[in-house]
């Protein structure tokens, strides 16, 4: 299993655990939920207006090493 940070916003962290609560899981648990929602439904996630959330710059030359 990897691991990852994530930052939430206050109010973004806020809302994610009373939905956890709600749904009788962990947070990490219901994010996890989440993620797998997002990733197997084929859909593109779409940023709304504002959203402070942006590409991560990448690192080295951006290529695998792998054939």
């Amino acid at each position: 299993m990897k691991h990852v940070n994530l930052r939430l916003p206050d109010d973004l962290h806020e809302q994610a655990r009373a939905a956890a609560d709600a749904d009788d899981r962990s947070l990490n648990s219901w994010l996890i939920a989440a993620v797998r929602r997002a990733v197997t439904s084929g859909n593109t996630p779409i940023r709304p207006e504002g959203d402070s959330a942006t590409a991560a710059p990448l690192r080295g030359s951006g290529h695998s090493h792998q054939p």
